[in-house]
Formats: C-alpha cells, structure tokens, sequence
C-alpha cells in the first residue's frame, strides 16, 4: 500500500490532522514538504477558512508550527500500521455537508440503468449491458440534460418501455444529488473504506469532490472514492442510503487543493482521474475518466445542490460523480468486478495526487465516534472558540 500522497510542488493545500500534542483536530497546510498546523481563533475550523474572500492567501500567510514530514504522515496514515502516538491524516472537510451528485457521465448512466434491469444479480449483466447498448448507443455525452433534443429521446424510450429513473436523472432537467455521509463522518488518505456486510456486489468509484461556501461559492477541491453497493442500490433506488452512507464508505483527500493563481475551477474540467485497484488475490484493475465528458458543469451541480431552495450554513463537499464503472471480470466470467476484503484503491490525478484506502467491511472499520458536539467542546476547552 502505497504511502505516497504524490502531491505536486506547486499549489495551496489545506487539511486536517490528528496529533498526539493537540485534544482537537489539527488544520493543517502543505508546506516545502512539511505539514504545518495552522490552527487558530481566526480560522478553527477548515469550514471557517473556506468562508474567507480568500481561503488560499489565508492559508500561504498562516503561520504556525510543523508537525513533521508530509512523508513521514502519510505513512502513519496508513490504517494497517497506524500509530496514534504520531501524526496522522484525517478527511480534509470537517463541518461541511457531504453530499454527491450521480449519473453525470454516460459511461454510469448506462450501467445504473444496467443495474437496475440486473435487479442486483451481477450474472446478469453483461447480457442486459448487450441489450441497452443496442438500444440508446454508447454516446450521450454531448447530450444536454434536459434539452429538448433529451426529452425527444425520453420519449422514444417510454415508448420502448425501457425509460429508467437513473435516465431521468441522467438526460432530465434536474441533477440527482445525495447526502453521502454526515459532517466528521469521511476518512481520509490511508485510511480503510467500508462495505456494508450484506453487498456481494460493489465498487469504488473515483471522484473529484468540490469545496463550496455557503454561499455556493467553489473554493477549491479534493479527490474522494464514492464508495458504491452495486446489488443494493440495483435492487431498488429508495435503497440507496444503504447502499451509499455505511461506517467508512465516503473517501476524501489527501488534502483540499484551494484555487490560486496554480489551480482554477478550468482545472477541475479537464482533470483526467486514474484508478488503481491491487488485490490481495494478486487481482489487479487500472482505468481513468475525464472530466471534459461530464454532462453537467460543476457549477450546476452546485447550484442544484444548494441555493435559494437549500442553504448549507457550513458550507459543503460535493463528489461530482464517475464515468468510471468497472466491468473487468474478477473470477467466473460474466460476474463483472466486485471488491475482496483488503483490496487497496488509489485514486489520483496531476493536479491533486493520490488519496490511497484499503477495503474492509464497515463493522470492521474504526467506528465514527467523533462528532460535532465533541469538535465544538474540543476547540472551546482549548480557548479556539
């Protein structure tokens, strides 16, 4: 398991972390190969920061006090061999809704809609992925939802009676958005994801999440893995909170890369997302998505997450969704990818490195006991708040 974060030399990256020196979590910047506790009454929180006109000049002229290698965390952030006698990574979000948006890539689009027809059988797939290919073709992805050219083709399919709610969402007029998991709740590099007990049928899905204020304004953005229950969700939409929020299933980090004058939103819509799956079986799985195919812009899925009919006070993290769905098979042929206990998946790109996490079950993950009640005690007994 890779302990690299692979981060770039350039740029403004902002985090958190646990030390053994601090009751609270650490926020923490990149600094010359060093992470710098920035933690102060001006700026508590990662939430506060990403409330400031300007998080990114606030964060290069914070001072504070390193608390070792970006090298020597990262390793500890490692679940498996993880000292709490050391520092070590935390998801980068604190106080920020973390929510998701799906079907924004038509590579998903089809296989949620294969996965609905499967009805959570994964022998089935590869037969009705056959079929509904044949029928709406591979390429949608210059296809603007909810254009009028997208509701002939909805027509033409209610007709066929092969009309879908994940094609609702997916060439619709309006974006599917979800609560991923609660505040506090993600992990972070090194850290295990979580696959609830009863999926025998899942996948990571590689993500880039962007940062937004409460005022809807995108100030920056992280990778994360969106981990999926693939039988769960198949079996019925009104499962997906089962299938989506479970102890440990919401991936984000390594860090919040903040726009600058190095990083812009431009970079977001042209990042190339890789994904590396190693399995302990010596089963091994490598693909990547752009996002210059996503079929609605990060900016409208913001402003349907949040807005005049929904306000984040705390601001949020949105995972933007994947075109990356893997169908590589794993043992008897026709049964598609599914995860084994103590795969290792990394998600990467050029601009934001590497978030690295190993599978288990969500049971077996350490439990989510840290809430916003114990932060707000936490920062107030240490005079921050």
């Amino acid at each position: 398991m890779s302990n690299r974060t692979n981060l770039p030399s350039d740029g403004v990256f902002l985090g958190r972390a646990r030390s053994p020196s601090k009751p609270y979590p650490l926020v923490v910047a990149v600094r010359g190969g060093e992470v710098v506790d920035i933690t102060s009454k001006a700026a508590p929180t990662v939430r506060d920061i990403c409330e400031l006109d300007d998080p990114a000049g606030f964060v290069a002229a914070a001072k504070g006090a390193a608390i070792g290698t970006l090298d020597e965390i990262a390793a500890n952030s490692l679940q498996a061999s993880r000292s709490e006698a050391k520092p070590f990574l935390l998801s980068p979000v604190d106080l920020q809704a973390v929510k998701a948006s799906g079907v924004t890539f038509v590579v998903s689009l089809l296989e949620r809609v294969i996965e609905e027809q499967a009805r959570g059988a994964p022998e089935k797939a590869e037969a009705i992925r056959v079929d509904i290919a044949s029928l709406i073709g591979h390429d949608l992805s210059k296809l603007k939802p909810g254009s009028p050219e997208a509701l002939e083709i909805k027509t033409k399919l209610i007709a066929r009676g092969v009309w879908s709610q994940y094609l609702e969402v997916g060439i619709g007029p309006d974006a599917e958005i979800f609560t991923k998991c609660q505040p506090l709740a993600s992990v972070g590099f090194g850290a295990d994801v979580g696959l609830h007990p009863v999926s025998n049928w899942n996948n990571p899905e590689p993500e880039l999440a962007v940062i937004a204020s409460s005022k809807g304004r995108i100030v920056g953005a992280a990778l994360g893995n969106d981990v999926n229950l693939r039988d769960v969700e198949g079996r019925s939409a009104l499962l997906l909170g089962k299938a989506k929020d479970n102890n440990a299933s919401a991936s984000l980090g390594p860090f919040i890369r903040l726009f600058d004058g190095t990083f812009s939103l431009a970079d977001v819509k042209s990042a190339k997302v890789s994904l590396k799956v190693e399995g302990e079986d010596g089963f091994s799985l490598e693909g990547s998505s752009s996002m210059a195919e996503i079929s609605r812009s990060p900016e409208e899925l913001v402003a349907a997450m949040m807005g005049t009919h929904h306000q984040y006070p705390d601001g949020a993290a949105l995972y933007l969704g994947t075109m990356f769905v893997p169908s590589k098979d794993r043992g008897e042929k026709g049964k598609g990818f599914t995860h084994k206990v103590g795969d290792i998946v990394t998600i990467s790109t050029e601009k934001l490195g590497a978030l690295v996490n190993r599978v288990r079950l969500s049971p077996d993950c350490p439990h989510w006991t840290y809430g916003a009640s114990h932060l707000m005690r936490d920062l107030a007994g240490a005079n921050l708040i």
